[in-house]
């Protein structure tokens, strides 16, 4: 069977859930309604090129943390346009992913608990980059959010002669226990509602149910670790230079 043989039901599948996707959406009048199918293009595309790229340097020190500078950078940046794009968000953003990055797998690695090589660096980092950025997102959005939400109260704290900071403390802490939220619950319930990828493609690879949920336990709490970080720090910072409603900024 020849590799094009091969990838046909694949594609078929993928090209069917698009449609099905792109139809629900559509029917319901959901803007933005080919998103999901560009997406998917993308990442197709993406990955394919990722895949041919990576086979030839994964064991490289250079290569690997080139490809993982390049993944950060491209994260903080997709981050800090979701939040409202600026240069300044932009630094806010980076600087919060890469101190929520730098500080779980300088404790993964310098554990122990995941050999330190070029191949395991590559897939930890990609992870843990990839959920910092979701975080990072749904922290700036929530927080901005529920400013404009409770500006009253906000507004009354200010009169009272509160720093942003101060004003803002509730709404921001709230805010970074809801960004955590997705991976609270996908920790939760992995094992009885999900079966992670890493856990998946670990198996798949050879590796022992055992081994692969010590390295799947692994990863979740990075993904926690790196959130947590993340969250705080992107949203301390924001509560210290932004404080007026999204309505008043136009």
């Amino acid at each position: 069977m020849t590799t094009i043989q091969a990838l046909g039901p694949t594609l078929l599948g993928i090209g069917l859930l698009v449609t099905l996707t792109a139809a629900v959406l559509t029917t319901y009048k959901v803007p933005y309604r080919w998103a999901p199918a560009l997406a998917i293009l993308r990442g197709t595309v993406q990955l394919a090129a990722i895949s041919v790229i990576l086979s030839g340097v994964i064991s490289s020190p250079v290569f690997v943390a080139l490809a993982l500078l390049i993944m950060f950078a491209v994260a903080a940046t997709t981050a800090a346009r979701r939040i409202g794009w600026s240069w300044k968000t932009l630094g806010l953003v980076g600087g919060s992913m890469g101190l929520g990055v730098a500080v779980t797998l300088g404790v993964i690695f310098a554990t122990g608990a995941v050999e330190l090589t070029p191949r395991y660096a590559l897939a930890m980092g990609g992870i843990i980059i990839g959920n910092a950025m979701t975080t990072a997102t749904l922290a700036g959005r929530r927080f901005s959010e529920a400013v404009n939400d409770h500006w009253e109260e906000v507004e009354g704290w200010l009169a009272l002669g509160a720093t942003p900071r101060r004003s803002t403390l509730e709404l921001a802490r709230r805010a970074v226990y809801s960004a955590l939220i997705p991976s609270i619950d996908q920790t939760k319930t992995t094992g009885l509602v999900t079966l992670p990828g890493a856990f998946v493609g670990a198996i798949f690879g050879g590796i022992s149910p055992l081994e692969a949920g010590r390295f799947q336990i692994v990863v979740l709490a990075g993904i926690m670790a790196g959130g947590a970080f993340t969250a705080v720090s992107v949203i301390a910072s924001r509560a210290a230079v932004r404080v007026r409603p999204a309505r008043l900024d136009r």
